[in-house]
């Protein structure tokens, strides 16, 4: 009898032991979520290059698409598209006004998790105008931007001379000079126009917080993403181009967040 009970002990042995090889080559096998960065204002997506080049060496899947900067409606409507044509899960990365974009694009089919850099974290009915204006430390205003008046609008940009100060104060200032020179304008309207949607509660969020950022207030991105319920990971001393100075740190969150 123990000899029979020994053998069918041993037998039980080898089935878990075989569930979980199953089980766990089931999760190494898992594909990867894709992550969908997106660039916020008087930027493009060349400000995501580092941090791409670390998440496609680590086996992501990256897309860093161009956005309109027409404003909040105008760009989710255009942004919802690229969403639609990315099969599978998808961590959605927003940088400064691309924050806004992401909350409003939380919702799709797929979405994992969220990631906000140096960005605003708006609720519904809220405007990244008046959150930015929330707190003192924003560089961002008449004496840092000009505008560019075209039929039908005006477009915002940060003046040359400006941009290192304000964009990338721990960057090189040749690289800063070269960002500058690239940047796109932003529609002024985008400013003043109205969030129509606030992140599910219920989807994992992480907050990367440069506390040298001269564009976006510290203490305002440390307001939302605290009101957001984030996982916050704060720079100390970075720019608000934090993904270019710091790219492994946030690639490191970015990371822990499509998993």
């Amino acid at each position: 009898m123990k000899l029979r009970h020994l053998v069918a002990v041993a037998a039980a042995a080898v089935v878990t032991l075989a569930g979980v090889t199953t089980a766990s080559a089931q999760t190494e096998h898992k594909p990867k979520p894709t992550i969908v960065l997106l660039h916020g204002a008087f930027a493009d997506a060349a400000s995501w290059s580092d941090v791409t080049a670390r998440l496609q060496r680590d086996g992501y899947t990256v897309v860093a698409p161009a956005v309109p900067l027409r404003g909040p409606a105008s760009d989710t409507t255009y942004l919802q598209g690229v969403l639609n044509s990315i099969p599978g899960p998808k961590v959605l990365v927003g940088h400064s006004y691309g924050g806004a974009l992401v909350s409003e694009l939380a919702g799709t089919s797929g979405v994992k998790s969220l990631v906000y850099v140096a960005a605003f974290i708006p609720q519904a009915g809220e405007t990244i105008g008046a959150l930015n204006a929330k707190y003192p430390g924003s560089e961002l205003g008449p004496d840092t931007t000009s505008t560019i008046a075209y039929p039908g609008g005006v477009d915002l940009v940060v003046k040359p001379e400006s941009f290192h100060e304000v964009f990338s104060a721990d960057l090189p200032a040749r690289q800063a000079a070269v960002l500058g020179a690239s940047q796109r304008p932003i529609n002024a309207a985008a400013f003043d126009e109205k969030i129509e949607s606030t992140a599910p509660a219920g989807l994992p969020k992480y907050a990367v917080i440069p506390t040298g950022d001269h564009a976006i207030a510290p203490a305002a991105e440390r307001f939302m993403a605290q009101r957001a319920h984030a996982t916050i990971v704060e720079v100390p001393g970075a720019s608000h181009l934090v993904a270019l100075s710091h790219s492994s740190t946030v690639a490191r969150v970015i990371e822990q967040a499509a998993r």
